[in-house]
C-alpha cells in the first residue's frame, strides 16, 4: 500500500524560497490553505518542489476528475495542440467545440434539444446563465441561497452568499437578488426536523416571500446548487429539488442548476441533480469537465437559449484543446469513473461514519459519491461550530501528507479524483484519524 512520503520539514527549502517570492509578486487576494508548492501530479498523488509526496483528496478543488495528468487526457491535449491552439471560437467554427456541444446536449437530463455556451470557468458559466435568464424571461428578479457560491465575477458574486469577504468593498452589486435559506437539515434555519417539516423551506417561498416582497411573475430564475459545495457540502432532502422545481414551473420561473462542483460524475452520476429526478432549465458546468483545463459550459433548452448573435460571447471559451480534453474526460467518466466514484464514495462514507462513532467532534457526515463532507463541532448537543479545530485538522493532515480542504464555516470536504482506489481511500481514512485524534485530544 502506497503512503505519502514527507522528506523535509514543511515547507521545504525550495518551497519556502518560492513562497517568499510569491508574496512579493502574486496577488495577496488568493487564499492559500497551507504551504504546498506543487511540482507534478499523477493520479491521486502530487509532489512538491522538495520531492515530498502527498495523497491528494482535493483534486484541485474537485477539478481533476480523471486524476492528475491522466495519460489519455494528456494525449488528447498534445494531439490537438499540434493541430490548432486557438482561432477564436466566437467568430469561427471548431470541430471539437461542436462535438463537445453535441455531447453535452445528449448527456444532460431533460427532454427536447439543448444548446451550449462555452466560457472559461464556473463563474463565467453562471454569469452566462444569469444573463440568459434575464434575456429569455424579460424579468429582473432572481432567487439564490444563503451559503451558495456561484463565482466572483459581479453577476455571479451577486448570487453568491458564502462569505462576507467575497463581497466586501464591492457594493453595489447586481440588484434584484433575494437569498433564502438552503435546506441545511443538520442546522435547519426554521428549527424544524426532516421529514416532519414537510419541506417548509419550499413552502415558505410561496406562503411568505411571494406574498410580501417578491412578485413571482417578475422572477426570472432560481439559482441552486444540487448539493451545496463551498457552503459546506450540504445534501438537501430527497424531495427538495422536485418540490422547488414544481414551484418554479407554477410561476414560469427558470430552474438553474449550478453543477460546477457537483457535476461531471463526482456524485456517482454524471450530474448530481439526477439523484433527485429533476431536469433543470439551465445548467452551469466547469471544474471537472476538462480534467484541469480552463473550461466552463452553460447548457440550456434550445427554446430558452434564444439570445441574438453578439449578445454574449467569450474569446477563449470553447478553446479546441480544452474541448478535446473534455471529450476524453467524459468518455472516461462514462466508461468506468462514474461507477468508481459511486463505489469508492460508499467506502469513504462507511469509513467516516465508523470514525464518527469514536470522535464526538465529527458532528455530521454527509455526501454522495466522492463529494463528502464532515462537519466538526465542539459539542454534539449544542452543535457549537469548531472552526479552529477544522483548520488545525487540515494543517495536521497536510503535515502527514494528506491534502484536504475546508468548506462552510467548520466542515472538511473530501473530493479526490474519481480514479481513487480502495487502498487510497483506506490510507486517507488512516491519516485523517491520526489528525483528528490529535485535535480531539
Amino acid at each position: 500500500m502506497r503512503y505519502p512520503e514527507i522528506k523535509t520539514k514543511l515547507p521545504g527549502p525550495k518551497a519556502a524560497r518560492l513562497i517568499k517570492k510569491d508574496k512579493t509578486y502574486v496577488s495577496p487576494s488568493y487564499t492559500r490553505v497551507y504551504p504546498l508548492v506543487v511540482k507534478k501530479g499523477e493520479g491521486t498523488w502530487v509532489y512538491d518542489v522538495d520531492d515530498n509526496r502527498f495523497l491528494d483528496f482535493t483534486a484541485g478543488i474537485a477539478v481533476c476528475a480523471t486524476g492528475h495528468c491522466h495519460p489519455e487526457v494528456v494525449r488528447a491535449i498534445q494531439e490537438q495542440a499540434e493541430r490548432l491552439i486557438h482561432m477564436a471560437g466566437t467568430d469561427f467554427y471548431y470541430e471539437p467545440q461542436i462535438a463537445l456541444a453535441e455531447k453535452l446536449s445528449s448527456i444532460t437530463s431533460g427532454k427536447g434539444s439543448k444548446r451550449v455556451y462555452f466560457g472559461n470557468s464556473g463563474a463565467e458559466a453562471v454569469e452566462a446563465a444569469f444573463k440568459l435568464a434575464r434575456w429569455h424571461t424579460k424579468r429582473e428578479l432572481n432567487i439564490a441561497f444563503f451559503g451558495a457560491f456561484h463565482g466572483r465575477t459581479m453577476g455571479a458574486l451577486s448570487l453568491t452568499a458564502s462569505k462576507t469577504i467575497q463581497k466586501k468593498h464591492y457594493y453595489p452589486l447586481v440588484p434584484g437578488i433575494t437569498h433564502i435559506p438552503y435546506p441545511y437539515c443538520y442546522r435547519c434555519p426554521y428549527n424544524l426536523c426532516y421529514p416532519q417539516c414537510s419541506l417548509a423551506c419550499v413552502d415558505w417561498l410561496e406562503e411568505n416571500l411571494f406574498k410580501t416582497t417578491m412578485p413571482p411573475e417578475e422572477v426570472a430564475a432560481i439559482f441552486v446548487e444540487p448539493i451545496q459545495g463551498e457552503g459546506g457540502y450540504i445534501v438537501p432532502p430527497p424531495e427538495f429539488h422536485k418540490a422547488l422545481k414544481e414551484l418554479a414551473e407554477k410561476y414560469g420561473i427558470l430552474y438553474v442548476a449550478d453543477e460546477v462542483q457537483s457535476g461531471m460524475g463526482r456524485t456517482g452520476k454524471m450530474f448530481a441533480l439526477e439523484h433527485y429526478g429533476v431536469a433543470p432549465d439551465i445548467m452551469a458546468l466547469a471544474k471537472g469537465i476538462a480534467s484541469g483545463l480552463p473550461l466552463g459550459a452553460m447548457v440550456a433548452r434550445s427554446e430558452i437559449m434564444d439570445w441574438e448573435a453578439g449578445s454574449h460571447a467569450s474569446t477563449f471559451g470553447g478553446n479546441p484543446i480544452a474541448c478535446e480534453a473534455a471529450l476524453t474526460t467524459i468518455r472516461l467518466l462514462e466508461e468506468n469513473l462514474m461507477a468508481n466514484a459511486a463505489a469508492r464514495g460508499k467506502r469513504l462514507m462507511k469509513g467516516l461514519l465508523a470514525l464518527q462513532k469514536t470522535y464526538e467532534c465529527m458532528g455530521d457526515v454527509r455526501g454522495k459519491g466522492l463529494m463528502v463532507g464532515v462537519e466538526l463541532v465542539k459539542d454534539r448537543e449544542t452543535k457549537e461550530r469548531a472552526e479552529e479545530w477544522r483548520d488545525e485538522l487540515i494543517k495536521g493532515a497536510f503535515e502527514k501528507g494528506l491534502l484536504l480542504l475546508g468548506c462552510g464555516q467548520n466542515s472538511i470536504r473530501f473530493c479526490p479524483a474519481l480514479t481513487v482506489t480502495d487502498e487510497e481511500v483506506d490510507v486517507c481514512l488512516t491519516l485523517f484519524e491520526e489528525a483528528i485524534r490529535k485535535v480531539a485530544g
